[in-house]
């Protein structure tokens, strides 16, 4: 069981832009190419900041049009906000707030044997990065640049660094990038 920050990223490192748009990412690629299915297929929870879940919200329409429900998830869901949400009709939604640490624990309870997907955002994986609960960041790199927005991962990560595990072209548009986060990340690290 791991605990995996999935996500895509534009060539210089924003994960969506100032106003939370990610139409930048759609015309990219088809994600039944890349390796989402299977990533899906082994992830038994999810950990999502209110920025992400209000995104979801605001794209219902577009999303049941894509998936056939407005929320794609079968999994249980932990929104982490300090804000008021409602909630999707039919979904494992849980809104939470504080410690990422306390919060984890019922994630693993509930994942069983499969891993906890951190959807987003950058801050989010952040927070479990610095509680030591980070196992792996897998990043797909788009051939876009936004010259600002949503950092990917706001963090300084010098010593020791991410160890690179493997590297795949997917499609015209993406490069997926898989990481392994060392458990002794706690020296040299610090929020940026």
């Amino acid at each position: 069981m791991k605990t995996q920050y999935y996500t895509a990223t534009s060539l210089d490192g924003f994960i969506a832009t100032e106003d939370d748009s990610l139409d930048w990412l759609f015309p990219l690629g088809d994600v039944t190419e890349t390796s989402y299915p299977s990533f899906i297929a082994d992830v038994g929870a999810l950990a999502m900041g209110s920025a992400t879940y209000e995104w979801m919200l605001r794209h219902a329409e577009n999303v049941a049009a894509q998936t056939g429900a407005p929320w794609p998830y079968s999994q249980p869901a932990w929104v982490f906000s300090t804000r008021p949400h409602s909630i999707v009709p039919n979904a494992d939604i849980r809104l939470v707030r504080g410690d990422v640490r306390t919060i984890h624990a019922e994630m693993r309870h509930a994942a069983g044997s499969k891993n906890i997907w951190i959807v987003g955002g950058g801050d989010l994986a952040g927070q479990f990065y610095d509680a030591g609960l980070l196992d792996e960041v897998i990043v797909q790199v788009g051939s876009v640049t936004l010259g600002g927005g949503k950092p990917l991962f706001p963090r300084l990560v010098t010593n020791p660094p991410l160890q690179l595990v493997s590297v795949r072209k997917i499609g015209p548009g993406f490069a997926e990038l898989r990481y392994a986060v060392p458990k002794d990340k706690q020296v040299g690290t610090s929020r940026a």
